[in-house]
């Protein structure tokens, strides 16, 4: 190939690499209109209320063992190894606190959602109403954990905690019906561990044998985004009902295949958990221990589940993913500019090749914009629409001939027609993007089957030789 032509495939590779740069600037504009709406998110839950964790409820027996321990102690100050010793014995009184968790526990959760915005960010917001009953196993005062068989129990206050991680969320004043009594929760879980929530103290208890003691109560609650439980009993049954119709579940459990409904108009769905399938139980006994723990424990260590109510298309993740696909645009519009350069012997300046690159990249900023104010779908084809309509209009300019600029537009309406397949199938993007790629090569290929690249660079290079005639 002559050295024009492989000059002037520099210039064109250099500008397809110096359009990245803008492609660039944009990626981090969009990263940072991400960082805004998570500041609105944070806004409006600092202002109302975050996403909820309901942990619970747990039975929580309090009380103090006394016991007498004999230990050795050395005479006077001499602690070598060969000192003599002495038995003491020793008076000594522990505090400690048995959880017990439910055998059976059913929630049925009612979810309705709405929208708050922050100027022109949206966050979706819930508001839910949930139906708590099942059972627990009370021990009796013979079964609680003890370090001496001859210890001395005196029985505390016992009490059921429900940890709820934003109290603020709480819109009644819920009573639980413990075996037929009717008690009113009150603030805080008494917990150390989780101490946002509520407990309803249960009164002086006979532990003198184990008894099934049935419980139910109503809790209604509102959180943000997300809604987190933790199987705590030993089966738990979580169902949930939305007009949300996309959701998103996330945390260590799926919903059950069996229990499984989405349309357009809602979900309701359930989990059926056994203690055998997660360490919930161990994991909270271990976190709470005997006080010696922070006041708030991370949530992160306690194994849950999630149902999010997020909106399906992400304007800022869609239009990020759109701009990783740029580059790619103008290095085929830049490829087709080439070799319709090669086979009509139309030269086109470096200055049009960028400027057409400009009016591609301005499109992905334009989608950004839009997408901010209308729907993606609707800013995508006002987006495309417009950058296609201005390419077209140039290019019948520049290659003298509006059928060509019209040839120039109708292909662009297939890659940005590509692009938004790209976009809305991400599990089918990588073969879609490949088919996409074999396309193109084999068009090129096909349309220069016949061009003898020999006789291209010698062409190109004729031009150069005539000023020295």
């Amino acid at each position: 190939m002559q050295k024009t032509l492989f000059v002037k495939a520099l210039i064109v590779f250099g500008l397809m690499l110096l359009i990245g740069l803008p492609l660039l600037m944009i990626q981090e504009t969009i990263k940072e209109r991400m960082e805004f709406r998570q500041e609105a998110v944070n806004s409006i839950a600092a202002d109302s209320v975050r996403e909820q964790t309901i942990i619970g409820p747990i039975l929580v027996i309090p009380y103090t063992e006394q016991y007498e321990e004999r230990v050795e102690v050395a005479k006077g100050d001499d602690r070598e190894a060969k000192a003599p010793v002495r038995t003491e014995l020793l008076h000594r009184t522990v505090q400690r606190r048995l959880l017990v968790y439910p055998n059976e526990l059913q929630i049925n959760g009612n979810i309705d959602t709405d929208r708050r915005y922050r100027g022109i960010h949206q966050v979706l917001v819930y508001s839910g109403q949930h139906a708590f009953k099942g059972d627990f196993t009370v021990p009796a005062s013979t079964q609680l954990p003890r370090k001496s068989p001859d210890s001395r129990m005196t029985l505390g206050t016992p009490f059921v905690a429900l940890s709820i991680e934003d109290v603020r969320g709480i819109r009644n004043i819920p009573q639980i019906d413990w075996g037929g009594q009717k008690i009113e929760f009150e603030q805080g879980t008494d917990l150390f561990a989780f101490r946002s929530g509520l407990h309803a103290s249960l009164g002086a208890m006979p532990l003198a044998q184990a008894q099934q003691v049935k419980f139910s109560f109503d809790l209604g609650l509102d959180g943000i985004e997300r809604q987190h439980f933790v199987p705590v009993a030993k089966n738990s049954q979580i169902r949930i009902k939305s007009n949300w119709p996309h959701p998103q579940f996330g945390g260590r459990f799926l919903p059950s295949p069996k229990h499984r409904q989405i349309d357009a108009q809602g979900f309701n769905v359930a989990w059926n958990i056994s203690s055998l399938a997660t360490n919930a139980q161990t994991q909270l006994s271990t976190i709470e221990g005997e006080f010696k723990v922070p006041d708030s424990a991370p949530l992160g260590q306690v194994d849950r589940f999630s149902v999010g109510f997020i909106e399906p298309v992400n304007v800022y993740s869609q239009s990020d993913r759109a701009t990783k696909y740029g580059l790619l645009f103008v290095a085929l519009t830049f490829a087709a500019f080439f070799i319709f350069e090669i086979l009509k012997s139309l030269p086109i300046h470096p200055v049009q090749y960028l400027l057409v690159g400009l009016s591609l990249v301005i499109f992905f900023l334009l989608l950004v914009g839009l997408a901010e104010h209308i729907a993606f779908l609707a800013a995508y084809l006002i987006a495309s629409a417009a950058c296609i309509a201005l390419t077209s209009f140039y290019l019948a300019h520049v290659l003298h001939n509006a059928w060509r600029g019209i040839g120039f537009g109708l292909a662009l309406t297939l890659l940005y027609g590509a692009l938004y397949g790209l976009l809305s199938s991400e599990n089918n993007a990588l073969v879609m993007g490949s088919i996409l790629l074999f396309a193109v090569l084999a068009a090129i290929m096909v349309a220069t089957r016949k061009v003898d690249w020999y006789q291209v660079g010698k062409g190109a290079a004729a031009p150069a030789a005539e000023p020295h005639e």
